[in-house]
């Protein structure tokens, strides 16, 4: 089993370095006219002499993320969430010449309150009180014990599969028969050798998917060819389909008006694991909502994120193990007029108090926070913490005792308003977080090392938002990290089949936190993730149908004798090549040889 690492809950820098480098759906071209205009000014005092109103104008909230469909760009909008990449920093922005006068200024402007440090108290906002609508963690039988295919048809039952096979046989009689090759139905048990495929594939890796059924010395993979073949596997990517011949017509017909559904092809199978995703599970009082990106080149470009061209998912995630407790795929703007823009409507959408409950505790990013947003989650019983743009609409404006240059490491800054608390932070950069559950300033300490002469560990204030945002915002991290590692995205030409395997690893994942949540309630150890997914190919292998000896390739090795490894049974044990378990013995490989692991023989009998 391997050890769980134990994350360091003050890892600000990682947390944050994430904000940093997201990046707004606008493009550089959609920059507004005051911003260029605001550049030119001596001063922010001229620019409003000149304009009128605000200093700081709100920038144009843009959506524009290509869809299969050309989407008319939105109308500018309340909310701020799509600012340009230049504005995605965390940090306090520098102030250059035209900012000078501001700095030296030490009355701030008119309607401004000053920056608060330390020494001055701040009040202890209301804490929520926890009313969820079901009791939090696991909703399985606890004293149930579930295998590991067990957990995972939680997520792909009988029904969902059933449906996916019409869908997909009635494609293939349709599309792929002919007179010279009748269709052949594909079967339940052909479903399930093709998934348990699938999943080897997501932890052994081959430039091709050809190259896991070849023949010789180098690619040798036996598992593949045992399973199903290679032709059988193909033809059930090539005619994959999740939604009926008629379905897919009546939604074209509606096609360039409001009722044309997007995600028509994939829909059946999107809406059955969203909903099991949340019937199976309830997330505790930390939660997070954050963006991930399946990649494709079906979709929008994003020139300074990692992944550069797919579909954008905004998840909501348990913050304790990262549990996706929902999601929902970003389609387009579909109403231009209507919303308070793109983030706040993504969050208030995942937030439905009704099956939710109330009193949570919300964490997000750069990219969501924004006072408007939290606001109005507080007429909805949920707090909420998260980092914020310094330029974001809402963000005091004022420098009377702010954050400067000759500021120490550890300075903490604050500005309450009413229900929402602003904090500036000066740790590696500037920081500024955003809260209406947190108080400024509470003595709390973390670690940091500083070069004074030689470098030594010092500990710095550190104020509770920053240290509770550090803390419970790598819930989504936490679920991302094990899909990153071992992704069962394989390149299709079809933007339904790429979304399958990520809805696919969706389930493996919430199947395998599942797990874990089991084994804690019984006392057990759990697996680890990679053999976890070794299991759950196996156990699937079994749920399909069996192949002939002639037809695995290549054939069965002679068989060797087992010997001890070393003298002593207890001393010099090795891994199992097969289970991972320690095993004494050996034949030119360390394999258990015990009645509830006979893997000595399933290794030599090719039947695993």
């Amino acid at each position: 089993m391997v050890k769980r690492t134990k994350t360091n809950n003050f890892a600000t820098e990682e947390a944050l370095e994430k904000d940093r480098r997201r990046d707004s759906d606008s493009s550089d071209e959609d920059q507004s006219e005051e911003e260029s205009d605001l550049s030119e000014c001596d001063s922010v005092e001229e620019y409003a002499e000149i304009h009128g109103g605000d200093a700081f104008p709100d920038e144009p909230s843009d959506g524009s993320d290509a869809d299969w469909e050309p989407v008319q760009k939105s109308a500018r909008t309340q909310d701020t969430s799509n600012d340009s990449e230049t504005a995605l920093d965390l940090s306090v922005p520098k102030r250059g010449a035209a900012g000078s006068r501001l700095e030296r200024s030490e009355a701030p402007p008119s309607g401004e309150g000053r920056w608060s440090d330390t020494t001055e108290p701040d009040i202890v906002p209301q804490q929520p009180v926890f009313r969820p609508s079901r009791t939090p963690g696991s909703q399985l039988i606890s004293t149930f014990e579930y295998s590991c295919v067990e957990l995972f048809q939680l997520f792909f039952p009988d029904s969902t599969i059933l449906t996916i096979l019409a869908n997909t046989n009635q494609y293939g009689r349709s599309n792929v028969s002919s007179d010279k090759t009748p269709w052949t139905d594909i079967t339940k048990q052909d479903f399930f050798s093709f998934l348990s495929v699938v999943l080897y594939m997501s932890y052994v890796r081959c430039s091709s998917l050809t190259d896991y059924w070849r023949r010789g010395n180098q690619y040798s993979l036996h598992f593949p060819s045992n399973v199903i073949s290679a032709q059988k596997w193909l033809k059930i990517l090539q005619v994959l389909h999740f939604s009926s011949a008629k379905d897919d017509a009546a939604n074209v017909s509606k096609k360039g008006t409001r009722k044309y559904d997007r995600l028509g092809k994939l829909k059946p199978l999107y809406t059955k694991i969203r909903e099991a995703c949340r019937q199976h599970f309830h997330p505790g009082q930390e939660i997070a909502i954050d963006e991930r990106t399946v990649a494709s080149k079906a979709r929008q470009h994003m020139k300074a994120k990692p992944v550069k061209r797919g579909f954008k998912l905004y998840v909501l995630a348990d913050s304790s193990n990262g549990y996706i407790w929902d999601y929902f795929i970003y389609e387009g703007k579909a109403d231009p007029n209507g919303g308070k823009g793109l983030t706040h409507d993504a969050v208030q959408k995942l937030l439905n108090t009704k099956v939710l409950g109330t009193g949570y505790k919300l964490y997000v990013d750069n990219f969501y926070t924004s006072p408007a947003l939290f606001t109005d989650l507080l007429e909805k019983r949920i707090w909420a913490c998260g980092a914020i743009k310094a330029n974001r609409n809402g963000f005091p404006k004022t420098t009377g005792n702010a954050l400067d240059k000759n500021s120490e490491h550890g300075s903490i800054r604050w500005i309450r308003k009413d229900s929402v608390l602003f904090v500036q932070w000066r740790d590696t950069r500037d920081v500024c977080l955003c809260s209406t559950l947190h108080t400024a300033h509470a003595g709390d300490t973390v670690g940091r090392n500083v070069r004074d002469g030689r470098w030594t560990r010092k500990e710095i204030p550190v104020p509770p938002a920053v240290k509770d945002y550090s803390r419970c915002m790598g819930g989504v991290h936490i679920s991302d990290a094990p899909t990153g590692y071992h992704q069962v995205l394989q390149k299709t030409r079809k933007w339904y089949k790429t979304l399958f395997f990520h809805l696919v690893d969706i389930a493996v994942v919430n199947a395998f936190l599942l797990h874990k949540e089991q084994c804690k309630l019984v006392g057990v150890g759990p697996l680890a993730q990679k053999a976890y997914r070794e299991t759950l190919a196996d156990q699937l292998m079994d749920l399909g149908p069996k192949r002939s000896a002639s037809a695995a390739l290549p054939a069965p090795r002679l068989q060797h004798r087992l010997t001890y490894i070393t003298q002593d049974r207890t001393a010099g044990r090795r891994r199992c090549r097969m289970c991972q378990f320690r095993t004494a013995v050996k034949c030119d490989k360390p394999l258990c040889f015990v009645p509830t692991r006979d893997c000595y023989n399933r290794w030599h009998t090719r039947i695993m």
